[in-house]
């Protein structure tokens, strides 16, 4: 046995709450490890299928065990005085604060519980509070990778008190994803508070923008230059192997459903209908979460990912059926080009608002350590991406603007002609293109050196005496988002 599973064998046993999709297959991962895995659900045929389950395989290190008393599944990880340590994996919300409850009169002093769920990070917040007054640690910690890479190894972001953090951290990195590269543990310590929690929210609207812009890029593919399912799972392939988009996780896996077919031959995406249902609780989940913090609190434009759920929205009612242009002649080449802005702007966006929220939160996030977990067994890896901004962020703990970094600033303005173009193209043949078009607006405003929101400005000092700043005025120009220091009478009263 290695020395970091020797350290990792304090915590010989892991009691998991939820054995859906997610708690299962970390159920299986944590035994692989050699853990002795006990699993409850408030759901007994969740428990029943999952242990059908393990009476299938074999071969694993550890016990696993499942119960259907949330008193026996605590009592069965040790003596009442021993430290435990539990892995929550159920639907944010609700549901959580239900099996805390459940739990509660089964914790110890000196207990951890890691919340893997999608939750917002408030919510964490409050439950660590709520966990310190009984000597508990609560630990926020996003999970990444689907239920495939809870199997195998995801990339993890815990958030919590640190000395629980570090308690905890020789297991975590037992079972994370290994970058390929350097082979290091794709987990680390986010901070303190909410802040893991915060970070996996951010990825989940990373990931919605990343997953938009390639539903754009299929639908152009498919019904703007005519090729078939295959021949587009072909294009997306090339795109995975080579340029910019190398690496990336997502062109990877569309490559994969393009080309997947049913028994009969037919292809099943065929078989999908275009409603789209972000999480467990039939909500658009964390993604429109951190969409209202952006809005209302860190004034940070997340165009690109907001955008994306306008159809979202759409896909669930019926609509009525409206003539299309006929399709003029497309371009013969597949490039990644248009696609690779709202990549980029998905992660600046993302980048910008955890260092506006560390700031803001005092978390101290380090960006370069979001980047360096999502290296793999992530949704949103992107090794090209990775690539350029970790050296960035190296040397920047968190930027405010990643797009400062030249690199970034050359690879935007490099693909915004034909990010430009295909946009026109969408236009004027009614493609739906909402990740792209707000990318390229993203990308004007943010470059802008004097924009049209100063005629806002006036109008509403003129009714509301509301106030402005003036351009170039030290302190102002730049300045921090709040009332102006001078004001007009338009009209007198």
């Amino acid at each position: 046995m290695d020395a970091q599973a020797d350290v990792a064998m304090k915590f010989k046993k892991i009691g998991i709450v939820g054995a859906g999709n997610m708690g299962s297959m970390m159920g299986f991962a944590f035994s692989e490890l050699g853990r002795d895995v006990s699993i409850w659900d408030v759901k007994s045929a969740n428990i029943y299928g999952f242990m059908k389950q393990v009476s299938q395989c074999k071969g694993f290190k550890g016990k696993i065990t499942g119960f259907y008393d949330m008193s026996e599944f605590a009592a069965n990880l040790g003596e009442r005085d021993d430290p435990k340590v539990f892995i929550i994996s159920i639907t944010h919300g609700d549901p959580t604060d239900q099996a805390l409850s459940k739990l509660r009169p089964e914790l110890n002093e000196g207990d951890i519980i890691m919340d893997g769920g999608n939750e917002h990070y408030r919510n964490t917040k409050r439950r660590q509070k709520e966990c310190r007054d009984i000597g508990v640690d609560w630990i926020g910690m996003g999970i990444s990778g689907g239920y495939q890479s809870a199997r195998h190894g995801p990339s993890l972001s815990p958030g919590g008190d640190n000395t629980a953090l570090e308690e905890v951290m020789p297991l975590l990195e037992l079972y994370a994803a290994k970058d390929p590269k350097s082979g290091v543990p794709c987990v680390s310590s986010i901070g303190p508070g909410g802040s893991g929690h915060f970070v996996k929210m951010v990825h989940n609207g990373i990931e919605v923008g990343m997953l938009s812009a390639l539903c754009e890029a299929w639908s152009f593919l498919n019904t703007g230059m005519g090729l078939d399912y295959h021949q587009i799972g072909q294009a997306f392939q090339q795109w995975n192997n080579e340029g910019e988009l190398h690496g990336t996780f997502l062109v990877k896996i569309a490559a994969d459903a393009c080309k997947a077919r049913k028994h009969d031959g037919g292809y099943v995406l065929d078989d999908v209908l275009d409603k789209v249902v972000q999480d467990g609780d039939a909500s658009e989940g964390t993604p429109i979460m951190v969409n209202r913090r952006i809005r209302l609190e860190a004034h940070i434009v997340p165009d690109t990912r907001r955008r994306t759920f306008f159809p979202h929205c759409f896909g669930e009612s019926p609509r009525t059926a409206q003539g299309r242009p006929e399709r003029r002649h497309a371009p013969a080449k597949t490039f990644a080009g248009p696609y690779i802005a709202p990549f980029f702007a998905s992660y600046c966006q993302g980048l910008e608002l955890i260092a506006r929220a560390s700031i803001d939160e005092g978390w101290n996030i380090r960006l370069s350590g979001c980047i360096r977990i999502w290296r793999a067994g992530c949704i949103i890896q992107s090794e090209f991406i990775a690539d350029m901004l970790e050296p960035f962020l190296n040397m920047n703990k968190t930027p405010t603007n990643a797009k400062l970094d030249s690199r970034v600033g050359r690879e935007l303005q490099r693909n915004y002609g034909v990010l430009k173009d295909i946009v026109s193209r969408g236009l004027a043949y009614d493609d739906y293109i909402p990740a792209l078009s707000a990318t390229l607006e993203y990308m004007k405003c943010s470059g802008g050196t004097m924009l049209p929101t100063r005629f806002v400005e006036a109008q509403m000092d003129y009714f509301g005496a509301h106030s402005y700043d003036k351009p170039g005025v030290p302190g102002e120009d730049p300045g921090p988002v709040a009332k102006g220091a001078h004001d007009y009478e338009w009209k007198p009263a």
